[in-house]
């Protein structure tokens, strides 16, 4: 029985030697397309290989859907976009049912025909301009894995991965995520503007003649895999005891919390970030050719993991101070 637990063990360190050789190649094929942005990049990788979803915050103009569609065919996956808008209907994103007619026999049935979410990497642009009733359906399918139609339930094609974008500058005629809803999101990740010599390098090679050659290197089957070998990964206790740490001390109704954080703070994150913070970790870590996370690992993905559950207080946007602030404050002060 041991024997065989070290093989497996053995097995598990050359996949993880694999993947972080694999995770160079995918960067250095991304990195044909998308001048920087490497942070953005592994971020993405790391909410993909932890079965996650991720929103992302970022003006018009910076390459979202380009990148996105990009990983898609350097990881081998079905990729579909989904622009939100006002008059978006639930079955616009799930699919709906049609009725024909068998020219054989005469007779009418129904038939469902899938929706845009019947993909492996959905993108939902501007997530925000839809009602809340559109947005149910997309986060039923990121929750379930699975979308329902007359009674019908249709399972989603795995690995299923869904980045959702938000524009920070244009608020009329949006409908902001609930809280709840947020917290469905693993990562929240802002991409910021390029500096100037990435901005020059953009500029030069996206209005030449240049064509790019991506080759593939990783399968949807091999990314299911990889989302199992996650889970396995062994964590040790001072690690879980650091996130978990972490994590109650957004919370000002516990009686450890800091003193600004009972002044800023409305609500502070739940388990789920606690949950994130671990894979999260565990994910850079085998990214990065390790077996096993560290706090340093953890503190790493705190700031997109977090940022998005922390509610601030009306105190805190009179002092100027976001959630963010928060975050960086806690990891600055919160001893390993």
């Amino acid at each position: 029985m041991s024997e065989t637990k070290a093989t497996v063990a053995q097995d598990d360190l050359q996949i993880v030697e694999r993947l972080n050789a694999a995770f160079q190649t995918i960067k250095s094929e991304i990195a044909k397309v998308i001048i920087g942005q490497e942070r953005v990049i592994e971020e993405l990788l790391i909410t993909i290989l932890s079965n996650g979803h991720c929103l992302i915050i970022g003006v018009p103009g910076l390459a979202k859907t380009l990148l996105v569609s990009t990983l898609s065919h350097v990881l081998d996956l079905k990729f579909s976009r989904i622009q939100f808008t006002p008059d978006l209907m639930p079955s616009d994103i799930t699919g709906t049912e049609i009725l024909e007619e068998d020219h054989t026999t005469g007779k009418r049935r129904f038939r469902f025909v899938k929706g845009p979410v019947f993909a492996n990497i959905v993108l939902a642009d501007e997530i925000n301009r839809t009602p809340p009733k559109t947005q149910a359906a997309l986060l039923q399918a990121m929750q379930e894995h699975e979308v329902t139609a007359s009674g019908e339930t249709y399972k989603l094609v795995e690995p299923f991965f869904v980045l959702a974008t938000q524009n920070p500058i244009e608020q009329e005629g949006t409908y902001p995520l609930p809280e709840a809803q947020l917290d469905r999101f693993m990562f929240n990740v802002y991409i910021d503007y390029p500096d100037k010599t990435e901005e020059h390098r953009i500029v030069k090679t996206t209005t030449s003649a240049m064509v790019h050659d991506l080759q593939k290197v990783m399968s949807g089957e091999e990314i299911s895999r990889l989302q199992g070998l996650v889970r396995r990964v062994p964590v040790a206790d001072h690690v879980i005891e650091y996130a978990v740490d972490l994590v109650r001390s957004t919370r000002p109704t516990e009686p450890r919390a800091p003193q600004y954080i009972k002044d800023w703070v409305s609500w502070g994150a739940g388990p789920r970030a606690s949950q994130y913070l671990i894979l999260g970790a565990k994910t850079r870590a085998i990214l990065d050719g390790r077996p096993t996370p560290s706090t340093d690992d953890v503190r790493r993905v705190a700031q997109p993991v977090l940022r998005h559950r922390i509610v601030a207080s009306f105190n805190a946007e009179a002092d100027g101070v976001d959630s963010l602030q928060i975050v960086n404050r806690l990891l600055a002060e919160i001893k390993e």
